[in-house]
């Protein structure tokens, strides 16, 4: 492909961006697919020779776009978002085509330079103090296993990545009953094991924080037996139901007793740009690290998640290796990302997150923001006023959940409501999942799409009533 096929082909694939996102909310938010059916299509072998780009491009119009997920569908109220608003997208159009490698400041300064003030426009944007700094890392659950590692090597004085974990001391975390899954994998990738999560009981709805007694007992008990105690991750804004805990009081256990302390807000951290949902994570200002993901309701696009630390000492204590080939000379005391994290190669992330805040302003974003809370909590009241609809957990800013109870009379409401599910993704107007909780099934609307409008929820209303009121 020389110069002139690169441009045409720059321009087909702006054109095809353009109409498939002016067309989008006409096409099914779930592709109406089956395990296999695309695989089935494609050669079993790679071609020897070169195709032309005009059927390489056919082939992807034909194929592909008709057999995903639309995760920028104004109607996608499944999980969490992941959205990527346009200014967004051309951020990273250009960041493709340089194709920095930004794993230290000599390979890329202007990456290394950018994403140290646009982490600190962020920091500034949600509130947190100047003591914060930070880098972005690829997800939130990076971000936590960078964490919980920091916790094992303060724990063991450093000696962890040295020495191994072989007849260290048994090594504790705790976290909420209520938290990510990635904090499970976290342990397992540390080497501490799925066993030494300790989970905290919750208190009771909304919110059902963790229990900062039975966390402070936990860690007594730990001491009492031998085992040592490592650190505390607080959660905000739960995946499944928007569980939240109490910042201020568990980070207050952790400070007294000496713990490094890790605030997984990977979703609800981007509502915190609006000052009014602040009260959600009160006290957070006092955690050790803090992650929340700007690709989620922020609009950057995959792979953008801002870790901040308080004390970046220990975190690059925990991960940089120093090979002769990786030391920057004659350059002291840059910053090299790459140490910050887990990987090595690293992405041209900020460039994105640069156009996202020029081009949406953060009044722009609060805006959207706002808007989704408001419209969510306006549907689950809509729903709650359905004699036949039952809210299982209120609204955390944008998330609740829900199930159908009808008239009283079905025997298996799991079974049911898992049924409604589907019925309601192969529909295609919305896209749902469902969640357990409490011991049931309930179904979780979360709003956070960028380009979603008010309308969009009646559209989710009539589909849930009309959906769930038709025969079995």
């Amino acid at each position: 492909m020389d110069n002139n096929d690169f441009e045409r082909w720059s321009h087909a694939a702006a054109a095809w961006s353009t109409q498939y996102r002016a067309t989008l909310a006409d096409q099914p938010v779930r592709p109406a697919v089956s395990p296999g059916q695309l695989l089935a299509t494609l050669p079993q072998s790679p071609p020897e020779v070169a195709e032309p780009m005009d059927r390489i491009f056919e082939d992807f119009e034909a194929l592909i776009p008709g057999a995903m997920t639309h995760w920028q569908h104004p109607r996608f109220f499944a999980y969490f978002p992941s959205n990527a608003a346009p200014a967004a997208v051309v951020a990273e159009q250009l960041a493709a085509t340089m194709a920095a490698q930004c794993m230290l400041w000599q390979t890329s300064p202007a990456a290394t330079e950018l994403e140290i003030r646009m982490v600190d426009w962020l920091r500034q944007a949600v509130g947190l103090p100047e003591a914060f700094s930070g880098s972005f890392q690829d997800t939130a659950s990076t971000s936590t296993l960078s964490a919980v590692l920091v916790m094992r090597e303060k724990a063991l004085d450093y000696r962890g990545n040295a020495e191994g974990l072989s007849g260290q001391p048994c090594l504790r975390i705790y976290a909420s009953g209520r938290t990510h899954s990635s904090v499970d994998k976290a342990l397992w990738i540390a080497g501490l094991g799925q066993d030494n999560l300790v989970k905290i009981p919750t208190g009771e709805a909304p919110l059902y924080p963790m229990d900062s007694d039975a966390l402070a007992k936990a860690i007594a008990d730990d001491r009492s037996a031998g085992r040592l105690p490592a650190g505390v991750v607080v959660c905000i804004g739960g995946t499944s139901t928007g569980a939240t805990d109490n910042a201020k009081a568990v980070i207050d256990v952790a400070r007294r007793e000496g713990l490094y302390c890790h605030v997984d807000a990977a979703w609800a951290g981007a509502a915190m740009i609006c000052p009014e949902y602040r009260e959600l994570w009160s006290g957070v200002e006092d955690a050790d690290s803090i992650v929340l993901n700007p690709h989620k309701w922020l609009g950057t696009g995959m792979e953008c998640s801002a870790h901040f630390v308080r004390d970046p000492e220990s975190l690059v204590r925990t991960l940089s290796i120093q090979p002769e080939y990786l030391k920057t000379r004659g350059a002291d005391g840059v910053i090299n990302f790459s140490e910050w994290s887990v990987q090595l190669g690293r992405r041209f992330r900020a460039l994105k997150v640069w156009f996202l805040l020029r081009a949406y302003g953060i009044e722009g974003l609060r805006t959207m923001i706002r808007n989704h809370v408001d419209w969510a909590q306006a549907l689950c009241e809509r729903l709650r006023a359905e004699a036949d609809m039952q809210i299982v957990t209120d609204p955390v800013l944008s998330l609740f959940s829900f199930r159908h109870v009808g008239d009283g009379q079905i025997a298996d409401l799991d079974a049911h409501n898992l049924a409604l599910v589907n019925r309601i993704n192969d529909d295609g107007r919305i896209y749902l999942t469902q969640t357990r909780h409490d011991d049931g099934i309930a179904i979780r609307f979360q709003a956070g799409q960028f380009d979603t409008t008010e309308a969009d929820f009646d559209i989710a209303f009539a589909t849930i009533t009309e959906l769930a009121r038709q025969p079995a």
